[in-house]
């Protein structure tokens, strides 16, 4: 049980939950949804819909949260409702695609928006980057949490005046803008298309329970986890809608429609090539930000993993400071070999994909929660959360599947993967520790 000293109040949780969401999604994924869906409407309600998600996710996880004391998050929550098969699969998950993959798509992203200075940064210079972020991490935690903070402040500071400047200045009208309030939403919003991008919304609200896998470390957790995630949660979403109403109205839809430094191009019509040059940095410093965050969070899960199996003990060692080193470099090694064997878009879809799966894995224990173990929300309507966000994650999944079966499989495939190494571990332990 940790002391009161060592424990965090929601506004450093609150902080945790908005510098995990925040990361490579929002500056790369319109690209991708202006392809298909270009009304303005039909973009926020993408970006809406991902944020109410997000929100009843928060809560369910706030209740799961409160009933299981400790660390864990979904972890805890699906061994101890389903079957240790499913905590075995959703820590693998978590070692080989749920941290791994952020920080892999994070150093592309970082590549990508730094080719603006006209040199190819590629996968060497997004693979030195994860490992010069690990390196960073690998001293103490005194210097891993100014690492971590300092950057993260960069992120929140640059969010904040990005939006301020996007909003007040006017866009040219030589360049155009993709602005439409038309009533093409109304056909839009039917089309598979739509489904397809959310996947990537999803993504891109993905940290969203950041703060539950740390409730043992969070003061009055029944209030403050929960005030943690809302308030997050809606920070981000805010942020979210209005960054893309910057990028649609400083460029043009085929400017932005299939680039991946969606706010490079924009940002450059609307601060001219030098100052746009300059976002581009910032861009590039709020991401180091993001794979610090998920290096840091993911090596600790893995790492209390690893004690309880066979296959994976080596990675629960630490150094003498206490810090998982080599649970930090095994995500940093996973992440290099996934940015060598994929696409962007490729890793982007299979991850969402993978990651939309677990998480409703996990929000579905919640239904397990008898009302009187319930500490949040007493009313039966509370299950109306878990219920929608079900309902629009099979939707998500269904049209995910079907218009890219490829990356889709591939993320079933990472699963099939787990259930081997799970029996095999089980036979090799002698018994897997539950």
């Amino acid at each position: 049980m940790s002391t009161s000293s060592h424990q965090i109040g929601w506004k450093t949780a609150a902080a945790i939950v908005v510098s995990n969401m925040i990361g490579t999604g929002i500056f790369t994924t319109l690209g991708f949804q202006l392809s298909d869906i270009t009304n303005t409407y039909s973009i926020f309600l993408l970006w809406s819909i991902g944020g109410v998600l997000a929100l009843f996710g928060a809560f369910c996880y706030a209740e799961l949260g409160s009933h299981f004391k400790g660390n864990g998050g979904d972890f805890i929550y699906l061994k101890e409702t389903y079957h240790p098969i499913f905590g075995y699969l959703i820590s693998w998950i978590s070692l080989i695609i749920g941290f791994s993959s952020p920080v892999a798509l994070a150093a592309l992203a970082m590549s990508k928006y730094l080719s603006v200075f006209d040199y190819s940064f590629g996968n060497g210079f997004a693979i030195a980057a994860i490992f010069l972020v690990a390196i960073a991490l690998s001293f103490s935690l005194k210097t891993s949490s100014r690492f971590h903070n300092f950057f993260t402040f960069i992120k929140i500071a640059f969010i904040i005046v990005l939006v301020i400047l996007g909003v007040r200045i006017s866009n040219s009208p030589q360049i155009g803008n993709s602005l439409n309030f038309s009533d093409s939403w109304q056909n839009e919003i039917m089309l598979p298309a739509f489904a397809t991008s959310l996947v990537f919304v999803t993504y891109s609200y993905t940290g969203w329970n950041s703060a539950s896998y740390i409730a043992g470390e969070i003061k009055d957790v029944q209030k403050n986890l929960p005030k943690s995630l809302i308030i997050g949660t809606v920070f981000v979403t805010v942020s979210y809608i209005l960054v893309n109403y910057i990028m649609l109205k400083h460029a043009p839809v085929n400017q932005l429609a299939g680039k991946e430094d969606v706010m490079g191009e924009a940002a450059v019509n609307m601060l001219g090539p030098a100052f746009g040059k300059i976002v581009n940095i910032f861009i590039a410093l709020q991401l180091i930000a993001t794979i610090s965050g998920y290096l840091w969070v993911g090596s600790r899960l893995t790492q209390a993993f690893a004690k309880h199996t066979h296959i994976w003990k080596p990675l629960s060692s630490g150094n003498a400071k206490g810090i998982p080193v080599r649970a930090i470099f095994a995500h940093a090694v996973i992440a290099a070999i996934i940015i060598l064997t994929g696409s962007f878009k490729e890793i982007f879809v299979y991850t969402a994909f993978i990651l939309q799966l677990f998480a409703s894995l996990a929000i579905s224990t919640v239904f397990f929660l008898k009302k009187k173990d319930r500490k949040i929300f007493k009313s039966n309507a509370f299950h109306i959360f878990p219920a929608v966000f079900l309902l629009f994650s099979i939707y998500i999944l269904y049209f995910t599947f079907i218009h890219n079966p490829k990356e889709s499989l591939i993320g079933l495939g990472i699963i099939a993967v787990g259930i081997i190494l799970y029996l095999i571990d089980r036979r090799l332990s002698k018994g897997y520790q539950t």
